[in-house]
């Protein structure tokens, strides 16, 4: 839940669209505080009770703020704020009076009704602070323009657009990256020094004030038609080696269109940046699906040598050795399918359970295996290793635990918060008498405490009747 939605659901009786409605104000008010020069304070009437709760508070990048601290949160009665109540009362924009002296400076406050269904819902205090006024600079117009349309729209309630209530703001261009203003027929009369750079990066070097839209640029059609029916468009441009993210705005005052603002944002440098990336992001990609096809390849070489070999004993040590190549090459192969160099571990696990059933399961000896848990993502360092220790206990329980028999080997994934767990259970015929974990000469429970040992985990095996083997790897080491 927002703070927003928290503080009205506790001090307000604004209903669920309501707060809709100011949550879209809220993805939008940036906008309005940069182009006013001005703090912004979102004030809703309090329930039980004569005042108002402060919603929302907002600064602007192109001034200084008047406000230091956090309002969100702040109760104020209406004789602190007498043109927030009158606003509210009046249902209409309150600009007159002199300016109030506070946080020791002199501010000029203009009062918003936020309109929503006809209803005032809340009231925005823009406020501005007027100790340093002198005379505004033909962009500082441009902007106050601006801002004063939008203004009126809040107040009429066509103030945001409802069609733009999923937009994402993050990359969306601001009022410093590129200012456009435009007329009702779509002519721009004023372009500010970034918006004109931005829109000569795409090859248009002539003078832009003064044309239409449309005129200027063919991709200007599309903007101007959306303006003349009220609809607000945004979308990203490519020409000459260039990139352009645009945003327009329509003006509208009792329902009809009066002008439009458009934002614009020369975005070739991180397009350019995005580019490489993909780039690199399909160079490993290909590395790992050549790794992985080069440990097939090699696997494929060791199962066909094992083949010719007459000796059962080198025989079945060349197989062991596909395993683990084979092992290997699952993870280069999940790798080469995502470029985050995350592993999906639990995919992986599955694989290996598939490879040695295919591998050692016989008919007279039926073994049924099973998958718990999960590990969850890991990283390609980690999850190299853990997969062939994983393929060295699976092997071992198959083929020591099952002689006379078939059975079950059941493989347990565990993520906790300080840990991962890895338990491979058998239900066979459990530890030979006298079997010691250290100083084994079994090559694959080698392999597998050397592994574990270098991942600072442990390995404990134990059992009678069947036996388990856990692994548990600090958590840390998963990062």
């Amino acid at each position: 839940m927002s703070v927003l939605s928290a503080l009205a659901g506790r001090h307000t009786a604004l209903t669920a669209e309501a707060v809709d409605h100011l949550h879209r104000l809220l993805a939008e008010w940036q906008l309005l505080a940069d182009l006013s020069f001005a703090d912004c304070l979102l004030f809703a009437p309090v329930v039980d009770g004569d005042g108002f709760v402060v919603l929302a508070q907002v600064r602007p990048f192109p001034a200084q703020t008047i406000y230091t601290e956090d309002l969100v949160g702040t109760i104020v009665g209406p004789a602190e704020r007498p043109k927030v109540a009158l606003a509210l009362d009046e249902r209409r924009i309150v600009r007159e009076g002199e300016p109030d002296w506070r946080e020791g400076v002199p501010i000029r406050e203009e009062t918003v009704p936020v309109t929503f269904r006809g209803e005032p819902s809340a009231v925005i205090s823009i406020e501005q602070n007027v100790s340093t006024a002198r005379t505004p600079s033909h962009l500082e117009l441009a902007y106050m323009r601006a801002a004063d349309d939008i203004v009126r729209m809040i107040a009429e309630g066509t103030f945001p657009f409802a069609e733009e209530e999923e937009a994402e703001r993050e990359l969306s261009p601001r009022v410093g990256d590129g200012f456009v203003q435009l007329d009702a027929a779509g002519t721009i009369v004023y372009a500010s020094p970034n918006a004109v750079s931005a829109y000569r990066r795409l090859g248009i070097t002539g003078n832009i004030v003064g044309e239409n839209l449309s005129e200027v640029w063919r991709a200007g059609v599309v903007v101007v038609d959306s303006l003349r029916h009220g609809r607000p468009i945004e979308n990203e441009v490519e020409a000459n080696g260039a990139w352009m993210l645009r945003r327009f705005i329509p003006m509208i005052h009792d329902g009809q269109v009066v002008g439009g603002i458009g934002l614009v944002r020369d975005v070739t440098e991180l397009r350019m940046r995005d580019s490489m990336l993909m780039i690199k992001d399909a160079t490993i990609k290909e590395i790992h699906h050549r790794v992985k096809n080069n440990l097939q390849t090699v696997a494929s070489l060791l199962r066909l040598q094992a083949r010719r070999l007459g000796d059962s004993q080198a025989r079945e040590e060349l197989e062991e050795s596909v395993r683990r190549v084979s092992s290997i090459a699952l993870v280069h192969e999940t790798l080469s399918q995502d470029s985050t160099q995350r592993v999906d571990f639990d995919r992986v696990a599955q694989r290996i359970l598939q490879m040695v059933e295919d591998s050692f399961v016989r008919p007279d000896r039926p073994i049924r295996f099973s998958l718990v848990g999960s590990a969850g993502s890991l990283h390609s360092d980690l999850a190299t290793p853990l997969s062939l220790v994983l393929t060295e206990l699976i092997q071992n329980a198959v083929e020591h635990a099952f002689v006379e028999r078939g059975g079950t080997v059941t493989v347990e994934l565990k993520r906790e918060a300080g840990s991962l767990c890895i338990g491979v259970n058998d239900d066979g015929r459990g530890l030979p008498a006298g079997f010691q974990l250290e100083g084994g000469s079994h090559l694959g429970l080698q392999i597998v405490r050397t592994l574990v040992s270098e991942l600072r985990g442990t390995l404990e095996v134990a059992g009678d009747e069947g036996t388990s083997a856990t692994i548990e790897i600090p958590l840390q080491r998963l990062s």
